[in-house]
């Protein structure tokens, strides 16, 4: 605790005596209103005492003199504030206000004096820690809800009303504060750590043009930041951090509760627990608010015994203690080792591990939780005695420390003047008294601090050491460039002048340089541990060409590095995927959040078997409102980025061989497609009702998405779009049984739009596929979505020869299992009608050479002119001659050509077991069709190999010489030219 003040300020600090007498009298003849007489000499001793120790206090009164004597008249100096009472006054300023800039002056203005009189009643002993913290909080609760207050009406009549989709009623935002704010332990120069949110997504209503609620309450936002946050003339208000919210610095500034709650399932981190145990409603709508944390009390308090908190306590410790040293921060009472962040986290990590149980242990101030694990024999008396009165040793210093110039500091003062005035605060005659008490609490805390974090296997020479340490001096650019570059190339580096200049580019991104402090501090930390892990690699210059775009991309959503930095595994899988393939670093790079999946080896490299995927998506599309679009949107994408990237990266492990990646590739497309289809359908039947099917029963939903290409051929890709044609079995002209009714053509047609928009928007997490409809009946000409009667009349009397070809790879991927079964009917009795094989020939060599003609290798006339086998000759593994769509033509004649003999031909629509067919039936020998099956999967993968290293599907003419000589004799020998 602190001792009451000396009698005599230090000899360094007397001369500043004479500073405030002289002001004193400037201010009187300044202004002859004062009435300086009416102070005591009990006033006049704590001026002294008080603008002394504090430059704040005294630049506010040179600023205003007329303000101290306004507090000793109304003896606001003199006592507590009364319930209520600190509210008032805020709430007078700022209704007062006429405008956003006098709202704004305002606040600054009322802080301004409120802070004057919480220091006067800090330093000369009228306030115990416990009101100097609670008013400052009162303080801050009063700024953000009445500005909040004020702005909100007035922005409704610009914008409208926001209205909730579900609820019907006006939306109100609810303001979480974090930390120090949400715990009412705000220190004298604190900044106050927000969340900004809104119950449920809707529409502002009242104006010509509304805003989605999303849009209202983000403007809102802002304004309301601008109205505490920027310095003026006047000062500030609070210094708003909005970086604790989902995504920090880069997240959407305000997010709906369902969204809030997601994000907490599904990516929050262990610090975001830590954080979430302060969190409190601080202004906006309280009842609501109370809605929010109770949905998100699971997130902070598990049901069972966490002991998996210390872990992640002591890992963040850690990190904070490398910057501690790194930056020589030793004398920060609140980092340094024995500071206030140690008692907090002994504090909560009890609270972690416990408090999902122990309800007691669900509270926010540190001194009552500190109490409670007293007085629930978590923690020995003797001990909580210490931590107690440690803490409220370090929480005087710490606004000793900022209440000399309202500055937000914890580190101990450097200079003489100020280590007398610290130490003068805290009742000392000299700083070196007050330096040994507070090394002793220091010392203390530190051993308290090791007994419940520590770790008890960890060797304490090794907990001093750094991983990465050794390369943090060339990051920082502490060395000189040739030592950096000597560095590099020790370690490996081939082109370290280049791997300088990627770093020096890096530092100097726009990215970075807008990066706030905390980024900065979690990114320096990171560095060196990529470079450490860098250099373990065969090629680290690759490896940081590749991986250095993403840390710039993620730059400012610093948690990512946080991540990396805490699960070294999963940086180490960063590194070597990236390394493998350049589109997986792509893909990273342009979505962050599939960082998540490298936590988890064994899920990475396991992607789930069909039935497991569609009810993992079932799951979480659940989870989210039937009427929250852009949610579901967003779930989609989410779901088919993360099992992309695991499907990679099993193939690029050697985990998955090539077919089972277009199999897990094609179930993804297959679950995705399903559950698009049941959001377009209830979404149109909620607009126009249910449409009658041929037989005059609604259907539910008679329609069928048909998959072609590689997707029917069970042979996506990385990166495939998808070829799709739309039937369905409705009765075109009957209407929908809805408010508003459409015919059954119409309705269908819509149907299909919203299938494709669904599938092809561009949102923050891209797009689902590309959709290619032109295999549909008259191709771009025709109709969205055919009926089945009209799918079978044009595939009878009106398809040409390629487009029976294209029918060969085409299945039902999802729908109606009826239309489905009826669609199969009518694929079978058109591929297995008899043709005349001659013209058949004909007419598939003619496509071909078309193809070869257009999209082939104009160097090697598609494959065909003498120098396509020579080296250096460029081959397109697809469409040269002797390439994939060879194999796929002669596979499509066949079953043309024999499949009214053979009806097992259209049993598959893949190329393998298409050619295992025609071996069983003896259409084509043995040796042949095994060599076209061993060679289209070995030209597939190769395909697949280019796709993963962002390149074209063309390779050296060398590669595959043999094969392609084969693949043409076979193609001959069927008589195709």
């Amino acid at each position: 605790m602190r001792l009451p003040l000396p009698c005599q300020l230090p000899a360094v600090l007397q001369p500043l005596t004479l500073r405030n007498q002289q002001f004193l009298h400037e201010a009187v003849a300044a202004h002859p209103e004062l009435d300086l007489g009416s102070w005591s000499e009990w006033h006049a001793r704590q001026f002294d005492q008080v603008a002394a120790v504090s430059d704040f206090v005294l630049t506010q009164v040179q600023r205003d003199p007329g303000l101290l004597c306004g507090l000793m008249r109304s003896g606001e100096l003199e006592r507590s504030y009364g319930p209520g009472e600190l509210r008032g006054h805020v709430a007078k300023v700022a209704q007062a206000a006429q405008s956003e800039d006098e709202l704004a002056r305002n606040l600054r203005r009322e802080r301004n004096r409120q802070q004057v009189r919480i220091i006067w009643r800090d330093i000369t002993r009228q306030a115990d820690l416990g009101e100097t913290c609670r008013d400052l909080s009162d303080l801050a609760d009063a700024a953000i809800d009445e500005a909040y207050q004020w702005l909100y009406p007035r922005h409704c009549q610009q914008f409208g009303t926001p209205i909730g989709n579900r609820s019907g009623h006006p939306q109100h935002m609810v303001v979480l504060g974090m930390g120090k704010l949400g715990a009412r332990e705000l220190n004298l120069s604190s900044d106050i750590d927000l969340i900004f949110a809104f119950p449920e997504g809707g529409e502002t209503e009242g104006v010509k043009r509304s805003l989605d609620n999303q849009e209202f309450f983000t403007r809102l936002g802002q304004r309301l930041i601008k109205a505490l946050d920027p310095v003026t003339v006047d000062g500030f208000v609070f210094r708003v951090d909005m970086r604790l919210r989902p995504y920090g610095s880069s997240g959407a500034l305000v997010l709906s509760f369902n969204a809030l709650e997601q994000y907490y399932q599904d990516q929050g981190r262990d610090w975001e627990r830590y954080a979430m145990i302060k969190a409190r409603v601080v202004a906006g709508d309280q009842a609501a608010g109370a809605q929010l944390q109770d949905m998100l009390r699971p997130f902070v308090y598990r049901r069972y015994l966490d002991f998996s908190a210390i872990e992640a306590l002591r890992t963040m410790k850690q990190l904070i203690q490398q910057e501690v040293r790194r930056k020589g921060m030793a004398d920060n009472i609140k980092l340094g080792a024995g500071g206030i962040r140690e008692v907090e986290f002994i504090a909560q990590a009890f609270q972690l591990i416990h408090g999902g149980r122990d309800l007691s242990l669900q509270q926010r101030p540190l001194l009552k939780v500190l109490a409670t694990l007293e007085g629930q024999g978590y923690l020995p008396p003797a001990v909580v005695t210490e931590l107690r009165e440690g803490y409220a040793f370090l929480r005087y210093t710490e606004h000793a420390i900022q209440a000399i110039a309202d500055r937000q500091t914890q580190m101990l003062p450097e200079n003489e003047t100020d280590q007398a005035r610290v130490a003068y605060m805290l009742g000392y005659a000299d700083w070196q008294a007050f330096d040994a008490q507070l090394g002793q609490w220091r010392e203390r805390i530190d051993w308290h601090f090791r007994q419940v974090i520590a770790d008890p296997d960890e060797d304490e020479s090794e907990s001093e050491l750094v991983v990465g340490g050794e390369w943090s001096p060339l990051w920082e650019q502490a060395q000189d460039e040739e030592a950096a570059g000597r560095q590099l190339e020790e370690a490996g580096f081939k082109l370290p002048g280049e791997a300088l200049r990627r770093l020096a580019a890096l530092r100097a991104s726009p990215q970075l340089r807008s990066m706030q402090r905390l980024g900065r501090e979690r990114l320096d930390a990171f560095i060196p541990r990529l470079l450490a892990q860098a250099v373990e690699h065969e090629n680290p210059d690759l490896v940081l060409e590749r991986v250095l775009p993403l840390v710039e991309a993620v730059a400012r959503r610093s948690a990512y590095l946080v991540l990396l930095t805490e699960n070294p595994g999963a940086l180490r899988r960063l590194l070597t995927l990236c390394a493998a393939s350049p589109w997986i670093a792509e893909q990273i790079a342009r979505y962050p959040l599939l960082l998540d999946e490298l936590l988890n080896e064994g899920r990475l490299f396991s992607p789930p078997l069909a039935p497991e995927l569609a009810s993992e998506l079932r799951e979480r599309l659940t989870r989210i409102p039937e009427d929250d679009l852009e949610q579901q949107m967003e779930a989609l994408r989410h779901f088919k980025l993360a099992h992309s990237l695991r499907v990679a990266a099993s193939e690029i492990s050697g985990n998955l061989p090539l077919m089972k990646v277009s199999d897990y590739l094609t179930w993804l497309a297959e679950a995705i497609l399903d559950q698009v289809l049941a959001l377009a359908w209830r979404q149109t039947v909620a607009r126009h009702g249910q449409p009658m099917g041929s037989d005059g029963i609604p259907c539910d939903p008679g329609f069928v998405i048909i998959g072609y290409g590689k997707v029917g051929g069970l042979e996506t890709g990385h990166g495939s779009d998808l070829d799709l044609v739309f039937i369905h079995d409705g009765d075109p002209q009957a209407e929908t049984d809805g408010a508003k009714p459409i015919d059954g053509a119409q309705f269908f047609t819509r149907l299909g739009q919203r299938i494709i928009h669904l599938l092809t928007t561009q949102t923050n997490s891209g797009q689902l596929y590309d959709v290619d409809m032109r295999l549909r009946p008259s191709g771009a000409a025709g109709l969205l979505v055919s009926s089945l009667g009209a799918f079978e009349r044009y595939q009878q009397s009106e398809a040409w020869t390629w487009e029976h070809q294209a029918l060969v790879r085409a299945r039902v991927l999802v729908g109606c299992p009826r239309v489905g079964q009826a669609f199969e009917r009518v694929r079978a009795q058109v591929l297995g009608q008899p043709r005349d094989l001659e013209k058949l020939r004909i007419e598939v060599s003619e496509m071909r050479a078309k193809m070869r003609a257009s999209l082939g290798t104009k160097a090697t006339v598609a494959g065909t002119a003498p120098n396509a086998f020579e080296p250096g000759m460029p081959f397109d593994i697809k469409q040269d001659a002797g390439g994939i769509v060879d194999i796929e033509f002669m596979v499509q004649y066949a079953a043309l050509a024999w499949s009214h003999e053979h009806t097992g031909l259209v049993r598959w629509t893949d190329n393998i077991r298409i050619l295992e067919e025609l071996e069983q039936v003896g259409l084509m020998p043995a040796a042949d069709a095994v060599l076209l099956r061993e060679v289209y999967k070995a030209f597939r993968a190769a395909s697949h190999r280019q796709a993963l290293q962002k390149q074209a599907g063309v390779i050296d003419a060398a590669q595959f010489a043999d094969e392609r000589r084969q693949v043409r004799r076979i193609w001959s020998e069927l008589g195709l030219s």
